[in-house]
């Protein structure tokens, strides 16, 4: 190896100005074995350069050739792989990983440690050297042929030591004292080596003068020595003094210490006792209220609340630690249970009293409104309560067991006491509703047909004097009297077949004003109920355990409502409003019921009676919606306007019904079809009562319904009518029914009114020409064989030469119709008009002009033909349009 890295020096790195200081025979890991070498290389030239240089062998011939060169500081790891074991493997980081295996690890570790140095020298420790032996980064080299190589290299890289900046400095100033220090080097050496020696002989001669100075300060130092020994004797004694004071002191402090914490001891029990005292005293005024104090009138209430106050602030006070173990708090706090449970059983007994007591006095006053439509006050029973309210959340807070028996108590009486007003202020609202007294009232505890059938019969006896409509509702009422007994629904549909007309408008006035003052008195008794429940009991402030109050909103009927269902399973209630609306239900429970009934005998008196119970309920619930959509009121109301929306498309079903059901006289002309009265005054009650209501879409679709009903069934009359021709049964309904809605402007049907007068024009029409055929009609046949001839391609003007329709004809035809003729025929074909049309629409008149306008056209067309195919022969008609007028008017005139 030696004798290859002179060869080296001499043949690579010595023309290149380098050093080579250590070398290593490598190959590649992990690949085929082909050697070269590793060296580590110094430039002899300022500033000094380290370079890693790889060298090969030539393939052909003994010489190395530069291969790969590396500077040491773009060297960032070394990796020795093993710093324990034997590894000739190690990995060298530059711009890449290059993985090389030695030919021995004794020469890995030469390489490793060369590198080191230069690492130290001229990196400032830059490398990181991973999996290396601490042994091997010491300056030392283990010894052996690779130590004198690498001491060799050391010494040859110590050779040179850089000068610092002081030392060049002064090696100028030398310089510059030398006049020959350039040019004769030699001398100005010599010059120097002679004051060196100078420079030592003073050097030695000094040190011997200053002996003698030397032993005058050994002597010195022993005196001091001396003088020290002294000051330690009397430092000790004073030592000695201070540690005895030191203890005295300690002794002192320990009892001061001891005198403090007694002291901080007591300020904390007179603490904790001031603590007690105040928080878990109960002054005996309180005491007193709470055993014996006055709870009818408001001092005592209030006296009984700030004493309710005061015992809950000292059974809730937050005990320190420690504090529930003495005995004397363990006594207070049980003194406190047991005021807090005698004054809670007082106060619960006192309350149940008062609920009692309020039953009592609310039923005479339930006398007193018997026989008016109005419903007892609660307020003052609900003021002289309101006292106890502060009370209640009292109780609530500290025995909610006792708060929940008054609650289901409260509840239990008020119901009962509810009821039996409720259930009389509707009993009286029947009573005005149907114009009886009580006594009269017997039939409402009859069986539901057999009191069905009484009221209908009841009703149809005070409406006899007043039956006018058609002889299809005075057959079907004579049907119902004579002792046919049908359902309730079939005995509403025989309500309904009563026309409008034939109910006194007034009933149905008052029956509106009982309606809306029953729901008026039922509304802020509802609420006044639910606001006193919400203050009385303080539901806000917690959260009651109860069954279960699922709410679900449903659509029914095109009504919106949101309906409550309690289940039995005790669960936490989710809100206040919950509880309100559980409370309120069981409460007012024959609210809904009785709200039905009336529902349902306003209906049995009269059906249209649906359409007032539609506005006004829908504007009550659209009202308490906008309040609490979620309240028991708002759910109530809610659940009885599906009813009586019901009602309301019943009304219209059954009017749809009686359409269908209609039958016409076989020996009478038709005239005007009683369902087309009924829409008339249907609709025209219906835009009265429905004028600004929230509920106008459910209208507009009735209106839609029943118009299209009643165009089919006029067709269908018409089509089956043998009496009056079809063209006149058409023409005076659609004509009564476009005047009905011209007058009445209801803008949904607005296409149905431009229908109806569509098919009243196009039937006038075709009924004119129809009645009036061919008044002229040898004269038609005659005019008709002429066009005939035109038509077949011979001129106007030579028609008169045809033998058939020649002038001589013509003046034979003319002469058959005299004006006394026309006039005769135009006669009977006024009374045979008249015959067919009926007096209410009194289209009479209408129709005779078009009929006159109709005949008009005829002969000009006439005319007309004689002026164009006979030219000059002074043939005119036997009368004029002005003879017609004439006869026409006088007709009309006469009859």
């Amino acid at each position: 190896m030696t004798a290859i890295k002179h060869a080296l020096q001499r043949d690579i790195f010595t023309p290149n100005d380098e050093r080579l200081l250590s070398i290593v025979n490598v190959c590649k890991a992990g690949k085929k074995k082909r050697n070269c070498f590793l060296c580590a290389t110094v430039t002899t030239e300022r500033p000094v350069q380290v370079n890693v240089v790889k060298v090969k062998k030539s393939d052909k011939g003994d010489f190395y050739k530069r291969q790969t060169a590396w500077a040491l500081r773009d060297l960032a790891v070394v990796d020795a792989k093993d710093a324990v074991k034997e590894n000739p493997e190690f990995d060298l980081h530059f711009d890449k990983v290059y993985k090389w295996v030695a030919s021995s690890t004794v020469e890995k570790n030469t390489f490793i440690s060369c590198i080191w140095k230069l690492n130290q020298r001229y990196l400032r420790k830059k490398i990181d050297f991973i999996n290396v032996s601490s042994q091997l980064l010491e300056e030392s080299v283990p010894s052996g042929e690779n130590q004198s190589v690498a001491g060799g290299d050391e010494e040859a890289v110590d050779e040179y030591q850089e000068l610092n900046a002081r030392e060049e400095q002064d090696i100028e100033i030398m310089m510059e004292g030398c006049e020959y220090a350039i040019s004769n080097a030699e001398a100005f050496a010599e010059k120097l080596s002679r004051e060196l020696q100078v420079l030592d002989g003073a050097n030695i001669q000094s040190i011997m003068a200053s002996e003698k100075q030397v032993n005058i300060l050994m002597k010195l130092l022993d005196e001091a020595l001396k003088e020290v020994d002294q000051i330690e004797l009397k430092l000790s004694s004073y030592e000695e003094m201070l540690q005895s004071v030191k203890e005295q002191m300690d002794q002192i402090s320990e009892s001061n210490h001891l005198i403090h914490l007694s002291n901080t001891n007591n300020v904390k029990l007179l603490s904790e006792i001031e603590f007690l005292v105040n928080h878990m005293d109960l002054a005996k005024g309180h005491i007193k209220a709470l055993q014996e104090g006055d709870l009818t009138s408001s001092r005592g209430i209030e006296a009984c609340t700030n004493a309710a106050d005061a015992l809950l602030q000292c059974m809730n006070v937050a005990l320190r630690p420690g504090h529930d173990m003495l005995h004397a708090v363990k006594q207070q706090q049980q003194r406190f249970s047991d005021l807090r449970e005698q004054f809670a059983r007082r106060l619960a007994s006192h309350l149940n009293s008062v609920f009692v007591q309020q039953g009592h006095d609310q039923s005479s006053t339930l006398a007193q409104h018997s026989a008016e439509l109005t419903l007892p006050n609660h307020h003052p029973f609900h003021r002289d309560l309101l006292r106890y309210a502060k009370l209640m959340e009292w109780l609530k807070n500290t025995d909610y067991g006792k708060y929940e028996g008054l609650t289901k108590n409260y509840m239990d009486y008020l119901s009962r006491l509810y009821e039996r007003e409720i259930k009389d202020f509707f009993e009286v609202a029947k009573i005005k509703m149907t114009g009886t007294t009580r006594e009269g009232k017997k039939f409402a505890t009859l069986p539901r047909k057999e009191s069905a059938v009484k009221q209908e019969t009841e009703s149809l006896h005070g409406s006899s004097g007043k039956l006018t409509g058609s002889t299809s509702s005075l057959n079907k009422l004579s049907v119902q009297s004579s002792g046919n007994r049908r359902s309730q629904s079939s005995s509403l549909l025989d309500m309904g077949n009563m026309s409008a007309s034939d109910l006194d408008v007034a009933d149905r006035t008052k029956f509106d004003k009982i309606f809306e003052q029953v729901l008026s008195e039922l509304e802020p008794l509802c609420l006044a109920e639910q606001d006193f429940i919400s203050k009385f009991f303080k539901l806000q402030q917690h959260q009651s355990t109860s069954g279960t109050t699922t709410n679900e909103v449903e659509e029914m009927d095109g009504v919106a409502l949101s309906r409550s269902y309690t289940s039995g399973v005790p669960q936490t209630i989710s809100s206040e409003k919950d509880m309100i609306r559980q409370m309120m239900t069981k409460i007012f429970r024959c609210i809904e019921p009785e709200l039905n009934n009336l529902i349902a005998l306003g209906d049995k008196i009269d059906s249209f009676n649906s359409l007032y119970m539609l506005v006004k309920m829908s504007h009550h619930v659209w009202t308490a919606q906008n309040v609490d959509p979620a309240s028991f009121l708002s759910t109530t109301l809610g659940n009885v306007l599906v009813t009586v929306k019901r009602n309301f498309d019943k009304c219209i079903s059954n009017q749809m019904k009686q359409m269908d059901e209609v039958k016409i006289s076989k020996k009478s002309k038709v005239g005007i079809l009683p369902f087309v009265a009924e829409f008339e005054e249907f609709a025209a009650l219906a835009e009265s009562i429905f004028k600004n209501a929230e509920r106008r879409g459910d209208l507009d679709k009735a209106y839609t319904k029943l118009i299209r009903a009643v165009f089919v069934s006029v067709e269908k009359v018409a089509n089956e009518s043998q009496k009056t021709p079809r063209d006149v049964v058409m023409m005076e309904n659609f004509h009564h029914i476009f005047a009905t809605l011209s007058r009445l402007k209801i803008s949904c049907l607005e296409a149905e009114k431009k229908e109806a007068k569509q098919k009243y024009t196009d039937h006038l029409q075709s009924y004119v020409i129809y009645s009036l055929g061919q008044p002229l009609e040898k004269l038609n046949h005659f005019f008709e064989g002429v066009e005939a001839r035109v038509a077949q391609g011979i001129r106007e003007e030579e028609v008169s030469y045809q033998l058939a329709f020649n002038k001589q004809e013509l003046r034979k035809v003319i002469k058959e119709y005299p004006g006394k003729e026309v006039k005769k025929g135009l006669d009977n074909l006024y009374k045979k008009v008249d015959k067919h049309l009926c007096e209410e629409e009194n289209l009479l008149q209408v129709v005779w002009h078009s009929m006159q306008d109709e005949f008009i056209r005829q002969y000009k067309h006439f005319e007309g033909l004689i002026a164009r195919c006979y030219p000059g022969s002074g043939i005119t008609m036997e009368f004029t349009i002005q003879d017609i007028l004439d006869y026409c008017s006088s007709i009309a005139q006469s009859h």
